[in-house]
Formats: structure tokens, C-alpha cells, sequence
């Protein structure tokens, strides 16, 4: 995961994650856009952050759009970590999209 000071963590196991670190967290990627791109990035004014958060697909809006409008939800990151895993012996690497933290 990348803090706020760019400093990265890697290699972190999952149930050793904490709410703090992934609130805290910045995003993975920084926002891209450019003419003719096959998806449709963005960025989306949240009222549960008080700010943007980053979006890279319509799912992933979708996914901000039903957060932000749920009671429960108290903080959302977008991309917050890479999630590193080996399958049938070969290192598959996913950046995650935007999560929602409830209480």
C-alpha cells in the first residue's frame, strides 16, 4: 500500500491489514486519462470523504455511487493497495479498486 508520505509497504499479509492503514491510504495509481482510451476513468465528488476519489471504469463509479449512498459507509479509498497472489505457481498482481470502510 502506498501512505500519504509515498512511502510503500509491500508484502503485507492480509488479516495484518488494519482500517487505519487502508484509511490512510493514497492510491495505487495516479488518475489516467487520454484520447481513445478503452475505459472511462474519472474522478467523483464523494459526500462520505468530503473529496474526490478515482475511479478507472463505470463499474467502479457504480461501486463509489453505491457506497457513498449507504448509511453505513463512514470512509471510502479508492485503489488503496496491489493485491499479490500465486496461482497454479505464477505471481498474478491486481490493483484494487475502491473500497468502502463501514463502522
Amino acid at each position: 500500500m502506498r501512505r500519504a508520505d509515498q512511502c510503500l509497504e509491500e508484502d503485507l499479509e492480509w488479516a495484518s491489514v488494519s482500517l487505519d492503514l487502508l484509511r490512510n491510504a493514497q492510491p495505487w495509481r495516479t488518475f489516467r486519462w487520454y484520447k481513445g482510451q478503452k475505459h472511462y476513468s474519472g474522478t467523483y465528488w464523494s459526500a462520505t470523504v468530503g473529496d474526490h476519489v478515482i475511479y478507472e471504469s463505470r463499474l467502479e463509479l457504480g461501486r463509489l455511487l453505491f457506497a457513498d449512498f449507504d448509511p453505513e459507509v463512514r470512509h471510502i479509498v479508492a485503489q488503496p493497495f496491489l493485491l499479490k497472489a500465486e496461482v497454479q505457481g505464477k505471481l498474478r498482481r491486481h490493483i484494487c479498486c475502491s473500497r468502502s470502510a463501514t463502522r
